[in-house]
């Protein structure tokens, strides 16, 4: 464990991370944490709050860019045990660094750009009636933040990944709480923040990482009065116990949990006459990429019976026995997946259409696809449940409004995407309102698995996707979600805070007396 500058081995039930392809234990052994580690920790993160938050955009800028020269420093071995931990291909998890390592500089040049700030300044105007006094806005930092390593995503989600990048880049603290699944993954990582915060003259309780049991570590580091958010990715069942323990403090707190989600395919009908193959094989392509280890993996696949569907459905099953199966992250996610398929398979009114090569490793997921009616799916919420793995479910509609019925009767997504052709115009244009409402993404004529880290994107959606619908847990928008706005009166000039000083001294793009100047 890193608690501030410190690095040292946790006192409680030592665990090791397992080979999912091999089911043999990785040395070494990795010690958990205690609650009195989570307030040392916690203790560190508040202490170093408020000199954090002042520094300057160019000091946290260059920041965020060592912790990525860091990362890229580590070389080899990083993607080496993260490969031994997860079961992920090298290909994966070097473009995974690169992914990892594009957020950081990204929220780099965020930061040192300062819109964030959302200044906004109006003139006092002493001879209105009544006088409007000075009045000043900017966003500052929440707080110390928490945050939660994913599973499926050992680099770009956890210890380094978004959630710290976005949370440092607003002015706070971190401390981590690093997922049992790769321990040794997540103790380069943080070695490489920490010898950051050093390099920088940062103070020490900037960054910190715990190991241990989530019901142990993760209730106390939720409950812990120093921190002020969370971030979270994972399942439901984990998200909402976040939840639920953030909002029963005696302050409670944001938790921005990005959980389930079965990102629906609207197939109408002239994209699938026109392209009913092509969509087939590339689906398939998306299902299985990763071992349907991805939260945008498309579980829901909808779209009118008949001759078209079939030769969809026709593509999509070869192109699925044709799929060798894959390593999945643990034995737990592995376990869970098989019981998924295993409920779809007995549940009644539902088709067996395909399942994937059987693999040769400890924790190989085979590919799943189902076919069920659209009455049988909207007469049986569980149908609905996501099956995290490459698994999927056909839904047949009977009419054309049955697409409709099914978008409204979804849970909040993720992703939604439509096929379309320019004479599915009607279709689509009834079906639009109703995905805006459901999901964070719509995707036309695309695959959901892939999020693009760039200004556009919101990796986020209504629950049970995520906990929050307002926020995105990729992209430049999720810096927002650890900021807070402050208003300033009349404050004096020589107290000001360099975003709102009337010369500018930041060069800021300022909303001055209703519009927007840079002066």
């Amino acid at each position: 464990m890193l608690i501030g500058q410190s690095t040292e081995h946790g006192s409680e039930k030592p665990f090791h991370a397992i080979n999912p392809a091999t089911g043999e234990q990785l040395a070494p052994a990795f010690g958990s944490g205690t609650v009195l580690d989570v307030e040392r920790a916690c203790a560190l993160a508040d202490q170093a709050f408020d000199a954090y938050r002042e520094t300057t955009l160019a000091q946290r800028a260059a920041f965020l860019e060592k912790i990525a020269d860091n990362l890229i420093d580590i070389g080899p071995a990083l993607i080496e045990r993260a490969m031994q931990e997860s079961g992920l291909p090298q290909v994966r998890l070097e473009g995974e660094r690169g992914r990892t390592v594009g957020q950081l500089r990204l929220f780099a040049k965020v930061v040192g750009d300062g819109a964030w700030l959302a200044t906004a300044l109006d003139s006092a105007l002493p001879k209105r009636t009544p006088p409007r006094p000075d009045m000043r806005l900017r966003k500052i930092a929440l707080g110390p933040v928490a945050v939660f390593g994913a599973s499926n995503f050992p680099l770009a989600f956890s210890v380094a990944g978004g959630d710290t990048a976005s949370a440092l880049a607003a002015g706070c603290p971190v401390v981590v709480k690093a997922h049992g699944a790769h321990p040794g993954t997540s103790e380069l990582v943080a070695k490489a923040v920490q010898a950051a915060v050093a390099a920088c003259g940062l103070p020490e309780g900037v960054f910190s990482m715990l190991h241990g049991d989530g019901r142990t570590i993760g209730q106390a580091l939720v409950s812990h009065p120093a921190i002020k958010a969370v971030g979270f990715t994972g399942s439901r069942q984990g998200g909402m116990a976040l939840v639920r323990a953030a909002a029963q403090r005696a302050e409670p707190i944001p938790v921005y949990a990005e959980m389930s989600s079965s990102n629906p395919m609207f197939l109408l009908p002239n994209a699938l006459a026109r392209h009913a193959a092509r969509i087939g094989s590339g689906f398939i392509d998306s299902l299985t990429l990763g071992a349907g280890q991805f939260c945008t993996n498309p579980g829901l696949v909808v779209a009118m019976g008949g001759p078209d569907l079939d030769a969809f459905c026709a593509a999509a099953v070869t192109a699925l026995e044709g799929k060798p199966a894959s390593t999945m992250l643990t034995p737990g996610i592995y376990a869970a997946y098989n019981d998924g398929v295993s409920r779809l398979a007995g549940a009644p009114g539902v088709t067996l259409l395909a399942r994937g090569q059987q693999g040769n490793t400890a924790c190989a997921g085979k590919g799943a696809l189902f076919a069920t009616d659209a009455a049988t799916f909207l007469a049986n919420p569980a149908l609905e449940e996501e099956v995290f793995g490459a698994s999927s479910l056909v839904i047949k509609c009977s009419e054309i409004g049955q697409l409709r019925q099914i978008a409204e009767y979804l849970d909040g997504q993720l992703t939604a995407t439509v096929f379309l052709e320019q004479d599915d115009q009607q279709e689509a244009r009834g079906l639009l309102p109703v995905l805006e409402r459901k999901a964070g993404r719509i995707l036309v004529n695309g695959y959901p698995t892939g999020v693009e880290v760039c200004h556009a994107m919101v990796h986020g959606g209504p629950f049970p996707a995520t906990s929050d619908s307002r926020s995105t847990s990729v992209g430049a928008s999720a810096i927002d979600r650890f900021l807070r706005p402050v208003s300033y009166q009349d404050l004096p000039s020589w107290l000001l805070p360099e975003a709102l000083q009337d010369d500018n001294p930041l060069q800021l793009w300022r909303v001055r007396d209703g519009v927007p100047v840079r002066a």
